[in-house]
């Protein structure tokens, strides 16, 4: 049991920070939720537009025209 008294500090610290995210996380901290929604809209309607307006500047290579059957080529034919 001794060995393990090195985890002491370690458990502490983390429960206590466990503490202090929950402490700050809890719900009461939205001073309005109407407010709140409408900034979330905004900034994902321009998370909308920004991908609208994204160039890549080498092409896009032309989609496969797979059919689903595999096609072996006949090389002995030559």
């Amino acid at each position: 049991m001794d060995i393990l008294l090195w985890l002491v500090p370690s458990a502490v610290i983390t429960v206590l920070a466990m503490a202090w995210v929950a402490f700050l996380g809890r719900e009461g901290r939205v001073e309005d939720r109407e407010e709140v929604v409408r900034r979330l809209g905004i900034a994902l309607e321009k998370e909308k537009t920004r991908e609208r307006s994204r160039r890549y500047a080498a092409p896009q290579p032309p989609p496969d025209r797979s059919t689903g059957v595999a096609v072996r080529v006949n090389r002995d034919a030559s």
